[in-house]
């Protein structure tokens, strides 16, 4: 039987991990008409099918008030503890709207019930979780124990409470084996490993790839070797490893371009790189590429524009240098394209992903002679970088394709229906 399901998160917009996800997911959901509706502070949805509430958004000013009082520190103020709960309060009011005018049957709460980013609305959520008892999906890409900058605090009473709340009414979905252990060990808590997908299924079109509008309207020419960063401007990406990358090939054809926009932490990372390339004479370009879901959009699955696709086509290689991930949208990407990737070994990768014996080429946290050597190759040997890409396709169809995330879906939704809807 079709439900109409809720999907609640602080963001659903742009290129971060949770709004393509949760695209995705919803995406399969519509393929057995299960109806998505999006509720958030920023929202690239379809208006019809949506709720904006702006005080839900991380940035809002508020709570920018809130997390600058409640994190670094190990004690809060009485006024800090009434405006939590005032804005919570609220954001639960919201939440009943929002249920009711969507006549929602199933909650899928995107990350807000596990990394702290708005205090309020995950107080919201577990209460309002708490009071209907309504059947939850709690996805939970990041932890706030994974982060450093939470772990000094004066609101662990809250996480406690709401990151991630137990209750009988969620089930848990974490997206890599260390979370799922970690959840088990630290709250007691069971989880569905659901990792993230793309549809390779449906590879991109050859016409697709063939596209060089993206490198023209840069001002790359024909000659030149696109080395493509396609992540966020934060420090966890480790872009200045694929700086000293390009600098050390001491190649004038290597252009490195970072596709995505500044992540949710200043703009200094970025000043400090635009130095960084200037000094190591390395031609660094940000394009900020506004790119929809890889599968375009509808009312369901997110904003209609450019896919992907375009950016992609234009690299030569792709530079996964990050510190850290939650899992590795990007490098998936990567495969998905056909291209090759350089990828610091990050511990999800180590423990999720490399096992299954993909074909890339690797670096330990800095750059060796072999490291150069092994990119170099890639990079000129068009027989040895073709079998490696085609490898990495058939071996991510296997395990990282939608019919991973229809199994895990189904399974997740016939526990609360009882039926087999996927």
């Amino acid at each position: 039987m079709p439900c109409n399901i809720g999907f609640v998160s602080t963001r659903f917009a742009g290129t971060d991990g949770v709004s393509l996800e949760s695209a995705k997911w919803a995406r399969i959901l519509w393929d057995h008409q299960h109806v998505s509706h999006w509720y958030a502070g920023k929202l690239d949805r379809d208006p019809a099918t949506s709720m904006l509430v702006p005080e839900a958004y991380f940035y809002d000013r508020e709570n920018v008030w809130i997390n600058e009082r409640a994190f670094g520190t190990r004690r809060r103020t009485p006024e800090m503890t009434r405006r939590i709960y005032g804005v919570a309060d609220y954001l639960k009011g919201t939440l009943y709207d929002f249920v009711e005018a969507f006549s929602i049957d199933i909650l899928i709460v995107e990350n807000a019930l596990c990394l702290p980013m708005h205090i309020p609305l995950g107080v919201a959520l577990a209460n309002f979780i708490s009071e209907t008892e309504i059947p939850t999906i709690a996805h939970h890409h990041d932890f706030y124990w994974e982060r450093a900058r939470f772990s000094v605090n004066a609101v662990g009473d809250f996480l406690t409470m709401a990151f991630p709340p137990k209750l009988e009414s969620i089930q848990h979905v974490t997206i890599n084996t260390f979370a799922q252990d970690n959840l088990s060990w630290r709250e007691g808590a069971s989880s569905v490993l659901v990792p993230n997908v793309l549809d390779f299924e449906h590879p991109p079109t050859e016409e697709e790839m063939a596209d060089t509008a993206f490198r023209e309207r840069i001002g790359l020419e024909p000659e030149d070797i696109m080395l493509l960063q396609p992540t966020r401007v934060v420090p966890r990406k480790g872009i200045e490893h694929s700086i000293a990358l390009v600098a050390q090939l001491k190649d004038p054809r290597c252009k490195l371009v970072v596709s995505h926009e500044s992540g949710d932490e200043g703009q200094d990372y970025q000043h400090a790189l635009t130095e960084l390339a200037e000094h190591s004479g390395v031609d660094l370009r940000f394009v900020h590429a506004q790119m929809a879901p890889p599968e375009g959009g509808d009312a369901n699955g997110g904003s209609a524009g450019a896919t992907l696709a375009e950016v992609y086509a234009a690299a030569d290689l792709i530079t996964y240098p990050s510190l850290y991930e939650g899992f590795g949208n990007a490098l998936l990407e990567a495969f998905y394209y056909r291209k090759p990737v350089l990828v610091n070994r990050y511990s999800i990768f180590i423990s999720d992903i490399e096992p299954k014996g993909f074909k890339v080429v690797t670096m330990d946290g800095f750059l060796t002679r072999n490291v150069l050597d092994h990119v170099r190759k890639v990079i000129s040997d068009e027989q040895y970088r073709r079998e490696m890409v085609d490898y990495n396709y058939e071996l991510s169809k296997a395990f990282f394709s939608y019919s991973v995330l229809r199994r895990k879906l189904r399974s997740l939704i016939t526990n609360f229906t009882g039926m087999d809807d996927l």
